[in-house]
């Protein structure tokens, strides 16, 4: 008898409500046994259908408000398709790369990769994305855009990338409130340059600039290569660095920073966006990827070419490349059709113009580029302008190699460690010796 009772008399009604209390007691015990036994079978069965469920996974380089519009297609996308779950994953442009190629030559990775068509050499070489051409009719691909550049792209007699929006160039942009009309020519620029950059305390820092932009990446430095009349390899695919194009290209950004600082000493591309961003300087050379984010911030942009090259009479060629889907190599059976179907959803002509009204992208579709949404944006129309002079990106493995060739010397530039002169010369040689060493 436990201790409430001890010397006690107990009656019988006493005795019958410790019954009670014990009975209820198994009663409740019961009742929760009864209900975790549901719990469990509950978690049974989800986990058997999440492990039954298969993921199509897409890998893309795209801005914040542009995934946010993805994940919504997707998850669209999914209700005809319940037994597959449809994700994305960011990853930066260079991590993106060097991921799937590890992951699909692992046997894994996304089913499709996003992103500029200069990956379609590598990729191609390495065997890790698949030919697309047999899962499209020629009327499919018939309405794709092939002028003034080809939207889809082909390496080595095949289909690797399916565009879903062309350019992805260079342009001019200008803040509209700092900038009434935006320069036509370099000599312009800078005389306007020397208005719109402003010091006020004196202490050759100035308080706003009137350009910046991430001026030592290669891919930024290229249309002022062009802008002298210069390239980066032959008919052949050798490097041509090592030229007066070159180096005249070179020693014009470097004046605009240091001669006529105009610019600031140190931009990258994180930098260069803030200020503009800010209203700390007038204009800004960037491409449609940026574009959402400062209408987002309220700023009234424009859009021009990059001014004209005086001494040439050139315009700067900025590189001209679509951006699209390709297959993972390792893609087979029903979630091989399944995501080739997905592909088509994503570039289809609602779609690229549901992206064309968020961030002004430019549709790959010639229904799409004929829509008014297109033809009457004023962005738009400036963007194709700067596209007309543009230059196609190459999709030759041997660019990525003669980037990583220029970077080194060219941004030594910067820092006085070389001069535009000896820089060319280092640029040449190390891109002779990446391609040898990768070739043999």
């Amino acid at each position: 008898m436990s201790k409430k009772y001890a010397g006690k008399k107990m009656s019988f009604p006493q005795l019958k409500a410790d019954k009670n209390i014990f009975a209820n007691k198994n009663q409740i015990i019961k009742k929760w046994v009864t209900i975790i036994h549901h719990i469990v079978i509950i978690l049974i069965i989800t986990i058997g259908c999440a492990q039954k469920t298969e993921k199509i996974v897409v890998w893309t380089s795209m801005r914040p408000l542009e995934r946010q519009l993805l994940d919504s297609l997707l998850h669209e996308f999914s209700t005809t398709y319940p037994q597959y779950r449809f994700v994305q994953l960011f990853y930066a442009p260079e991590e993106a790369r060097t991921n799937f190629i590890i992951s699909s030559l692992a046997g894994k990775g996304p089913a499709l990769i996003h992103g500029a068509n200069d990956n379609i050499g590598p990729f191609v070489e390495l065997g890790v994305i698949q030919p697309m051409e047999d899962y499209f009719s020629q009327s499919e691909l018939d309405e794709f855009l092939d002028d003034p550049f080809p939207a889809n792209t082909y390496f080595k007699g095949h289909l690797y990338q399916v565009a879903d929006r062309v350019g992805n160039h260079l342009c001019l942009v200008y803040n509209k409130k700092l900038v009434k009309k935006p320069p036509q020519t370099m000599h312009e620029l800078i005389e306007m340059g020397k208005k719109l950059t402003v010091d006020e305390n004196g202490d050759g820092r100035p308080e706003r600039y009137a350009i910046a932009w991430n001026y030592t990446e290669p891919f930024f430095f290229v249309p002022f290569i062009t802008g002298y009349g210069g390239w980066l390899f032959d008919d052949q695919y050798r490097p041509t660095l090592n030229t007066e194009a070159t180096k005249k290209a070179a020693q014009l950004i470097y004046d605009l920073v240091n001669k006529y600082k105009i610019m600031p000493k140190e931009a990258d591309y994180e930098i260069a966006n803030a200020l503009f961003k800010d209203g700390l300087a007038a204009m800004i050379i960037n491409g449609p990827w940026s574009w959402s984010t400062y209408l987002k911030n309220n700023i009234p942009i424009g859009i021009a070419r990059i001014p004209k090259i005086d001494e040439t009479g050139l315009w700067p060629a900025p590189l001209v490349s679509p951006m699209g889907y390709s297959l993972n190599k390792n893609l087979t059976g029903e979630k091989l059709q399944v995501t080739v179907k997905l592909l088509k959803f994503l570039t289809s002509d609602s779609v690229q113009l549901r992206f064309t009204k968020l961030s002004g992208s430019i549709p790959s579709r010639k229904t799409a580029f004929k829509d008014s949404l297109v033809q009457n944006n004023e962005i738009i129309r400036a963007a194709l302008d700067q596209l007309l002079v543009g230059r196609p990106m190459p999709v030759i493995t041997e660019m990525r190699w003669i980037f990583d060739a220029m970077r080194p010397a060219y941004q030594g530039i910067f820092t006085g460690q070389v001069t535009p002169e000896e820089a060319v010369e280092q640029m040449q040689k190390l891109a002779e010796k990446l391609i040898r060493e990768n070739r043999e």
